[in-house]
């Protein structure tokens, strides 16, 4: 309870404080509770603050990404609340690189806390033969080569940015390892062609040509092997800003991203893809 008074005596400043003069988005950001100490009810009161200040969706995802700098990283804390997978179906007290990019897309799409999840619901898991979602294993887009290339709320625009021809492909069925086994049970894999900018057409010219928000998925060539293209994802802003649960890190960070990604001992990734986040299916 006293944690909530905190929360509303702080919105109230803010407010009070952009009557007097004009607050930038950062600072307003910076002023609030840090996302990762806060509650349900607390989140119930802070969501509907973005929606109001930030009525561009681009620009609100932005910002709560931005919001979200300093969450602690932990990875695969993100389940059905069920087994095999008890975690929750929506958390912000702790992030991985796919549970920062799904959870703020959530965030972003919501005014309150059960709306939240139920958003994560819509965004995270496959429809059945019905066109229904219902959390489950199984159902969860696993792969973030399947879901850029399969869901319409995260959506792949690689090859709208470079020429066919300046663009490397991979050939790989998802979830099949080169001994045939599959790299998790789920009885499913999917034959796909992946097409991603190499590591030499990475560049400020190809970071101009971005929206102000975008996903990008690192290819990790040592992973073919295990049936998995992407080695690590996070958001790209303002055609320069890497933002990202780091595991290197420990916290979800923001950093040059040229520099992250050409780092002097040579690149980790061998190339990337694009994606853009819509707010509606």
């Amino acid at each position: 309870m006293k944690r909530t008074y905190i929360v509303t005596a702080i919105l109230l400043f803010t407010t009070l404080l952009s009557c007097k003069e004009p607050v930038s988005d950062t600072e307003w950001i910076n002023g609030l509770p840090h996302p990762w100490e806060l509650n349900q009810e607390q989140m119930d009161q802070i969501l509907p603050e973005f929606q109001a200040r930030f009525p561009d969706f681009q620009n609100r995802l932005k910002y709560f990404a931005l919001w979200r700098v300093g969450t602690p990283y932990e990875i695969f804390k993100l389940g059905e609340e069920m087994e095999p997978d008890p975690d929750p179906i929506i958390r912000y007290d702790v992030s991985d690189c796919t549970g920062h990019n799904l959870t703020s897309l959530a965030a972003a799409k919501s005014s309150s806390w059960t709306e939240t999840k139920a958003n994560m619901i819509d965004i995270h898991y496959k429809a059945d033969a019905k066109g229904s979602k219902t959390p489950s294993y199984a159902s969860r887009w696993h792969y973030t080569l399947d879901r850029i290339t399969a869901n319409p709320y995260t959506v792949d625009i690689t090859q709208s940015l470079l020429p066919m021809a300046k663009l490397d492909s991979v050939d790989i069925t998802l979830n099949l390892k080169d001994d045939g086994d599959e790299f998790l049970d789920l009885e499913w894999n999917r034959p796909i062609t992946a097409y991603y900018i190499p590591n030499e057409h990475i560049d400020a010219e190809l970071l101009a040509k971005l929206p102000e928000i975008v996903g990008v998925a690192f290819v990790k060539p040592s992973y073919y092997k295990m049936g998995i293209v992407m080695g690590h994802e996070g958001m790209i802003i303002d055609g320069k800003y890497l933002v990202h649960a780091s595991q290197s890190a420990g916290e979800t960070v923001k950093l040059d991203f040229l520099k992250y990604y050409f780092p002097e001992v040579g690149a980790f990734f061998e190339g990337i893809m694009i994606y853009e986040f819509r707010e509606n299916s």
